[in-house]
């Protein structure tokens, strides 16, 4: 109950949900960064949705499967290929023992969500399977996989897909294809949304940004217009999530993400809902971006319209015929 490694990508990555319960311990919370995706490749292999999976940056994955398994993903734009057969975003495919499954760069985004059936079985760590890539724990040996790894699989649970190589139906497309490009991220105001001046708050949301290359899962770098503080006082530490931007002395934002710092002392001007984090997470070198500020009212009720959707789409899944 394993799959072989053949070729490792650009950076891939065993993740969960996270790891909760330990930020005031300086621990981030690491997991999917699109925890949501992860959720939805997950029941349609049949997982529960905690199970964890692979994280591809980028593509150039090639993974051997010694087993039977059922395997589906989300993400950005990828071609993946299952055996010689083609396997879009959301749809299922039941593999044989010893089909290759192979990942390459994608056209749009550059992240994708892999759930196999049984899930990843690596040591659980502080309540979570994830890699923390910069502390070095969790997930295979705390780091990034490689070319030869063997992984773990769990066992494979009762599955409600039809024993069929590759599904004709799949979940929502915005679900399971969240890149799109030049994206608009919704935000909610900061913390801090007061201590910018009138020109930088009008600029956050008429002007685009442009993705650095210096940006990774703990955060996107953007450059664009500078975004200019009304007075520059020192600031106290202060908690951050992922979703939160900060803007530091340059005036350049900050987007973090799921790898980011427990506590910050830049200013915070705004905060990306929930609901957008997928698309933030396919954000890479290059991309423009802009921002359009919303209620914390409407972030809530999206949130809940996407988990109430997903709850009649998980029932969906236990009636159809096995």
């Amino acid at each position: 109950m394993e799959m072989i490694v053949t070729r490792a990508g650009f950076l891939t990555s065993v993740q969960d949900l996270g790891r909760t319960g330990f930020r005031e311990f300086g621990v981030s919370t690491s997991g999917a960064l699109d925890p949501f995706a992860l959720r939805v490749a997950n029941l349609l292999v049949g997982n529960y949705e905690g199970a964890a999976g692979l994280e591809i940056t980028l593509g150039g994955l090639q993974l051997r499967l010694n087993d039977e398994r059922i395997v589906a993903w989300c993400g950005g734009e990828f071609e993946v290929q299952i055996g010689s057969r083609s396997l879009p975003a959301g749809h299922v495919a039941r593999s044989q023992a010893g089909d290759e499954l192979k990942f390459r760069p994608p056209q749009i985004g550059c992240r994708g969500w892999l759930a196999i059936s049984g899930g990843v079985d690596v040591p659980i760590v502080l309540g979570s399977r994830s890699t923390d890539l910069r502390a070095n724990f969790g997930g295979f040996d705390g780091r990034a996989l490689r070319d030869g790894d063997v992984i773990p699989l769990g066992p494979r649970p009762g599955s409600p897909i039809p024993a069929t190589r590759i599904s004709s139906w799949t979940a929502p497309h915005d679900w399971v294809s969240p890149a799109r490009p030049n994206p608009i991220l919704r935000f909610v105001r900061g913390m801090d949304w007061t201590r910018f001046n009138a020109s930088s708050l009008q600029r956050l949301t008429s002007e685009p940004f442009t993705v650095s290359p210096d940006s990774d899962r703990m955060g996107v770098r953007l450059t664009g217009p500078e975004l200019s503080r009304a007075a520059n006082v020192d600031l106290i530490s202060e908690a951050v999530a992922p979703g939160t931007v900060q803007v530091p002395p340059s005036g350049q934002p900050i987007l973090l993400l799921g790898d980011c710092q427990t506590i910050g002392g830049y200013p915070k001007i705004a905060h990306v809902i929930t609901v957008d984090l997928g698309i933030a997470a396919q954000l890479r070198a290059g991309d423009r971006v802009r921002f359009s500020e919303v209620p914390l009212g409407d972030a809530h009720r999206l949130l809940l319209q996407r988990e109430r959707a997903l709850e009649r789409f998980r029932i969906g899944l236990t009636l159809r015929n096995p």
